[in-house]
């Protein structure tokens, strides 16, 4: 692993990165990692990881990110075509209220199939575009 890699002692992903809890790896290289989740929400669920410890999206590093994305780019197709779903959802999870459960950055590979009863999907309901507007705003302000 790369200098730039940074692990922590007590996270279970970084475990299973050093090899101490055993895992189902489809893919690894100097700086992400992707093997099967083992609490599957359907068949060829995988998770995606940088090798770089870090608790969310927020503080991850770019470098640590791009690589997860890089992963995904290879196993994604991979899923697709080994388990030939109606689709594939990419599903990245910040906080307690978004469901994260392991606290190292990681995204979720999700075939999908139509009527799967999988309760991710949201409805279209049109915004309000005023408030879409002003949100946008406060973004871009904090990206200055």
């Amino acid at each position: 692993m790369g200098d730039d890699i940074q692990l922590d002692d007590d996270c279970i992903f970084c475990k299973i990165i050093r090899g101490e809890i055993p895992s189902f790896k489809v893919f690894e290289d100097d700086a992400s990692l992707a093997f099967m989740d083992i609490n599957p929400a359907a068949p060829g669920h995988c998770l995606v990881i940088p090798k770089h410890h870090a608790e969310n999206i927020f503080v991850t590093p770019p470098h640590a990110s791009a690589a997860a994305m890089a992963t995904i780019s290879k196993v994604a197709p991979a899923v697709e075509r080994a388990v030939q779903p109606g689709g594939i959802n990419i599903v990245q999870a910040n906080g307690p209220a978004a469901a994260q459960s392991v606290f190292h950055t990681h995204f979720h590979i999700i075939p999908r199939h139509l009527d799967d009863n999988l309760l991710m999907n949201w409805g279209l309901n049109p915004g309000d575009m005023d408030e879409i507007g002003a949100v946008a705003e406060k973004i871009k302000a904090e990206l200055d």
